[in-house]
């Protein structure tokens, strides 16, 4: 397997991961997804199955390299979804009418998938601290670590 392949190949287990643990935390744990919870799983989800896709592209680097680019890009808009969860939305008393909201109700996700997209929660309940640390900000760090598996994928000469 190429570099370029074994670093889309991380990308789509990290957000597999990032959805099991979303999952995990709301079914096990009774954390409620608010609108920009969902949200991000919606892109964690889509940036998977990007990285996914050039995986199976074995023999066209340019595939490779476009997955790449949009997984990238993705993760650019879930890091700035996670931000704006953690510095805008966390202080909201309501997500009603905010981008996340309209996207996925607009989407019908949250209607169609209620078990992964549901909107439960407000943003300001949907605060909930793990080891101390807000959950958008881990969120934020892995799009991060996303982001840098992406350029390094994207600038893969193999």
């Amino acid at each position: 397997m190429t570099t370029s392949r074994y670093l889309l190949a991380s990308i789509a287990l990290l957000c597999a991961l990032a959805i099991a643990i979303a999952l995990v935390s709301q079914y096990v744990f009774g954390l409620l997804p608010c609108a920009w919870c969902s949200l991000q799983r919606l892109i964690y989800l889509a940036a998977g199955v990007i990285a996914l896709l050039g995986v199976a592209a074995r023999r066209s680097k340019w595939l490779r390299r476009l997955s790449a680019l949009a997984a990238l890009a993705l993760s650019a808009a879930g890091a700035a979804a996670a931000w704006y969860q953690y510095d805008v939305a966390a202080g909201l008393f309501s997500c009603d009418m905010t981008f996340a909201d309209r996207f996925m109700s607009g989407l019908g996700l949250d209607a169609a998938v209620p078990w992964l997209f549901g909107i439960y929660a407000s943003c300001m309940d949907a605060v909930t601290h793990i080891l101390g640390i807000e959950y958008a900000l881990w969120s934020l760090a892995l799009y991060v670590l996303l982001g840098l598996l992406s350029l390094a994928a994207l600038l893969q000469r193999r």
